[in-house]
């Protein structure tokens, strides 16, 4: 089959090559012996189903690996863990017989409340796209094709498969289509998978200027573009928009449609030709993997997702207000209560399709007496359903934690509160979970809080409790990754990747989530997640970036430099102040001094960890690639990094700025095109316009000067005229007396600048008697 192209193929044939076989399956064509090759859902781990298939994790899969999802992964900061990972998901693809999983998935957090956020990284599109094109790295390198996901701007559950994410320019380029940017032109995934829900109206299945001229012209994307399952719209209008490959199968039905639109000549068939080649470059690749070596090393595997849970933990609050220390790591000979469902029966993952069988299945309660030497008590404390007798349970939990020394409190969301098909409600743990640790507080003071969810809750006892525990959902290993941290086998080093907020009144998207009739508008524009809250100078619960370590971390002076290839390279020394090795995570953010455009106070532009003993002193060196300065300019539609003095601090979370240092950054050269309606300001930046210009204003306007002092204080190195005319359109000028310029020279001088060439000096010489 390597030769075969699609010229090979019958029209039907190629029609039919263009969409699924069945649920995970593309078509195979016995005629010329052309296999099929299978794709399953992930993306933190194998969803491969056994017999009956569907969609929404109902089926059952075979036994794999559940890695941390990214909601947990992501707040490690660890490309490296990240790309180990994809190593694992391709290797346990490939045993399998898969081709393509499909992941990762990079949609922004642009509201704590979607429903999906558990399987998204972050509300930073740079953080978003470093994690994803580990993955993505990891599982190509071991002949398993990648699916990134879900392109594009697909942000909310609610009504997703019609809704429209209505966003200007902009925040579309800068925010939501950065990760995906970052992803295809480093690491080349094997596919695209484009979202359910319109964009500006247009469905993204059949969007040109989003699969074509966005994926492929400009960003170089060679792979395949696959609908997201039951996202295509209209297949006819799709195709040619350069979706190539829909799934699953229609039974026949849209092959049909492309058939027949081939035939009547509403469809070009070079434009099915090239679909079909993709899918049988797609097959090619999948064949030339060398047959697997199997079984799974199930216990290997196991040990990689621990490491990755407890690299994963953010340690938010550690005070114990007696005075005699960190309430954390816990004492192992200390007596311990452990209270709460979710440490007996863990929430590891969150549902739908990305809802994974695991190999085994750790509890924190099982894994923390293995590590503990003194009593470890449990009681429930609440069930997870609701139901039960929630007097009793609180009473039998309030009795263990008076009886303990230390109580250790598990709370989360349930999985009916969150998941893929719906957002949730509130940012509210549950009332009765919330009344539990009132009366466990009153009974012990004492208490660590252990976090259970795929997205961020908010945290009314932040100040009540001595420690707090981010927990996330953290995969099949989640329970030993969480005894380690809380015993202190791991010293935490995770960070946050979204902001806490205090209330889902501060968010940004709060009052344009999830929209309304079809329309969702992204009103808060640029200003996502942090952005927002600092722009706004908004308290939040914890800010994006932090996380809390055993040891301390004291940062020196920074120092940035511009490489030879215009990237910034900012090292900065990081000290470990305490007793404990550990891993900083040191983030850089920065942005020029002054802007053309609305900027955010600090975006984050590059981050690095260091592994610091006790005592001693390591550089961190982080590099922020130049591209990442730039900002996306409406008025040229491309990226454009400015030229000038750039700060650069240097954080251990984005309100915990250690280091600052300023650097000079030589901008793109930008020249707009002129017109009449160009402002003075444009007319006199232009490399040809400006000097002749100014030259000429400034003497008419001095030889005003001479007879009225108003008109003196209008000479173009004045600022109150600077200021005054600088939005004044050029044109309008010509018919203000006194005005060097007429109409027709201004026209002329546009035309020949807007050209290239040099105008006339002739043209110049003197304003004619009246304008034209």
């Amino acid at each position: 089959m390597t030769d075969i192209t699609a010229s090979d193929l019958t029209l039907e044939e190629k029609a039919s090559l263009t969409s699924g076989a069945d649920f995970w399956t593309t078509t195979a064509i016995d005629r010329v012996a052309l296999p099929s090759v299978m794709m399953t859902d992930g993306p933190h781990g194998l969803r491969k189903q056994q017999g009956a298939t569907d969609h929404l994790g109902l089926a059952q899969s075979v036994p794999a690996t559940c890695f941390p999802p990214a909601v947990g992964l992501g707040s490690s900061w660890d490309a490296a863990l990240a790309e180990r990972i994809g190593v694992a998901l391709g290797v346990e693809s490939a045993i399998e017989d898969v081709a393509v999983i499909l992941g990762p998935g990079v949609n922004i957090k642009r509201s704590p409340l979607c429903g999906r956020n558990f399987e998204y990284v972050s509300e930073d599109p740079l953080v978003s796209g470093v994690i994803g094109a580990a993955l993505v790295r990891g599982i190509q390198s071991q002949g398993v094709g990648s699916s990134l996901k879900h392109f594009a701007a697909n942000n909310q559950e609610f009504d997703r498969m019609r809704a429209s994410s209505d966003i200007d320019p902009r925040p579309l380029r800068e925010i939501y289509l950065r990760a995906f940017q970052r992803i295809v032109t480093d690491e080349q995934p094997w596919t695209v998978m484009c979202s359910y829900n319109r964009i500006n109206g247009v469905y993204a299945s059949e969007d040109p200027w989003l699969l074509t001229q966005v994926l492929r012209d400009e960003w170089g994307f060679a792979g395949l573009v696959v609908s997201d399952w039951g996202a295509v719209n209209d297949r006819v209008v799709g195709l040619p928009a350069g979706l190539d490959l829909e799934m699953p199968s229609s039974g026949g039905r849209t092959d049909a449609q492309l058939v027949a639109a081939v035939r009547g000549g509403t469809l070009p068939e070079e434009k099915l030709d090239l679909a079909a080649d993709r899918v049988l470059e797609l097959v090619r690749r999948a064949r030339r993997r060398p047959a697997a070596a199997g079984p799974l090393d199930v216990d290997a595997h196991h040990a990689l997702a621990r490491e990755a849970a407890a690299r994963s933990i953010v340690l938010l609050r550690n005070d114990d207000r007696s005075g005699a220390g960190a309430l954390l790591p816990l004492d192992r000979g200390a007596a311990i209560a452990v209270i709460g469902e979710f440490a007996r029966t863990p929430r590891y993952q969150g549902a739908g399709s990305s809802l994974i069988n695991p190999t085994r299945l750790d509890t924190a309660l099982e894994e923390m007496r293995l590590l503990a030497d003194g009593d470890v008590a449990f009681a429930p404390g609440f069930t997870l359903d609701g139901t039960g007798d929630v007097e009793a349970l609180r009473a039998e939990a309030v009795a263990a934690a008076a009886a303990a020394e230390v109580a250790v409190v598990f709370l989360g969301l349930p999985a009916a509160q969150e998941s893929e098909g719906f957002d949730r409600e509130s940012l509210d743990l549950p009332e009765a979970q919330l009344a539990l640790l009132a009366a466990v507080r009153e009974a012990n003071p004492n208490v660590v809080v252990v976090l259970s969810n795929g997205g961020v809750v908010a945290l009314p006892f932040r100040d009540e409790v001595p420690a707090i525990v981010e927990a996330w959902l953290l995969g099949q290993a989640g329970g030993g990754g969480t005894a380690d941290v809380l015993f202190g086998v791991v010293n935490p080093s995770a960070k946050l990747t979204e902001t806490i907020p205090l209330r889902i009144e501060d968010t940004p998207a709060f009052g344009n989530f999830p929209g309304e009739f079809g329309h969702v508008r992204y009103g808060e524009g640029i200003l996502v997640g942090y952005r927002w809250y600092d722009a706004r100078a908004l308290e939040v619960a914890y800010p994006f970036g932090h996380g809390l370590s055993y040891t301390t971390f004291a940062y020196g002076d920074a120092v940035a430099a511009v490489t030879d290839a215009g990237d910034v390279e900012v090292r900065v020394p990081v000290t470990n102040t305490g007793t404990v090795a550990g891993r900083e995570v040191v983030q850089v953010y920065a942005g020029p001094l002054r802007s053309v455009v609305q900027r955010a106070p600090r975006e984050l532009r590059g981050f690095a960890a260091v592994e610091v003993a006790p005592g001693q002193t390591r550089d961190a060196v982080v590099t922020v690639r130049r591209d990442d300065l730039a900002y996306w300019d409406v008025r040229v539609d491309r990226f454009v990094v400015e030229g000038g003095a750039y700060r650069v601090e240097v954080a251990a979370s984005s309100r915990d700025v250690r280091a600052e240092t300023v650097v000079e950054i030589a901008g793109d050269e930008l020249v707009l095109p002129l017109t009449m309606n160009s402002s003075v300001a444009d007319v006199f930046a232009h490399p040809v316009t400006g000097p002749v210009v100014q030259q000429l204003m400034a003497g008419a306007l001095a030889g005003l000067g001479g007879a009225d002092s108003s008109a003196a204080s209008m000479l173009p190195d004045d600022d109150a005229l600077q200021k005054m005319m600088a939005s004044f359109p050029i044109g309008r000028l010509a018919g203000f007396p006194g005005m060097p310029l007429g109409y027709d020279q201004i026209e002329e001088l546009i035309r020949t600048a807007n050209a290239g060439g040099a105008p006339d000096p002739e043209l110049f010489a003197a304003r004619p008697a009246t304008a034209s």
